[in-house]
């Protein structure tokens, strides 16, 4: 009897440890096409196909539940975020680019599904912070359509990139 609840105990301790994992994910998106017609504007809106992509993103999100949607605090950047933020009743946050995952924000995100929209050199810069390693360049300046996602559960992290049309 004695073996059979140390048996018990042991493989219910198991079974506890492996489900206390917690697994956090990360998309992290460019943001949609901008309007390019006036060079001199450092902080453009989305044109006519940036605002069909960002409510692509609504669809492409549609069956994923976000806990959170970050962007920089950028005209482009926020409307490609807002439509899905709405969507799934969030609010967009705003984080620097200068200053990503952070130990606070790799905190306050643990567990969670976080959408992040970022740029050309900030996305690809920030999937690279969260892996600690040189793994992406930074994306072409007509790629509006990568999505990279990346999953942490325990010391486990693993990335991938697609591409959403």
């Amino acid at each position: 009897m004695k073996k059979f609840l140390f048996l018990f105990v042991f493989a219910f301790g198991l079974l506890s440890s492996c489900n206390s994992q917690e697994t956090t994910t990360y998309y992290l998106i460019r943001h949609a096409e901008k309007d390019r017609t006036d060079k001199t504007n450092r902080n453009p809106e989305l044109n006519e196909d940036g605002l069909k992509r960002a409510q692509n993103w609504v669809n492409y999100f549609e069956n994923i539940d976000l806990d959170a949607v970050y962007s920089t605090n950028y005209n482009r950047t926020i409307q490609t975020a807002t439509p899905t933020a709405t969507s799934k009743g969030l609010q967009v946050l705003k984080y620097d680019p200068r200053n990503m995952y952070t130990d606070d924000f790799a905190e306050e995100t643990k567990g969670k599904t976080v959408l992040i929209v970022g740029h050309s050199n900030t996305t690809p810069a920030f999937v690279n912070k969260i892996l600690d390693e040189n793994k992406y360049e930074d994306l072409f300046d007509n790629d509006n359509s990568s999505l990279f996602i990346v999953t942490i559960k325990g010391d486990e992290i693993k990335s991938e990139v697609k591409k959403i049309e």
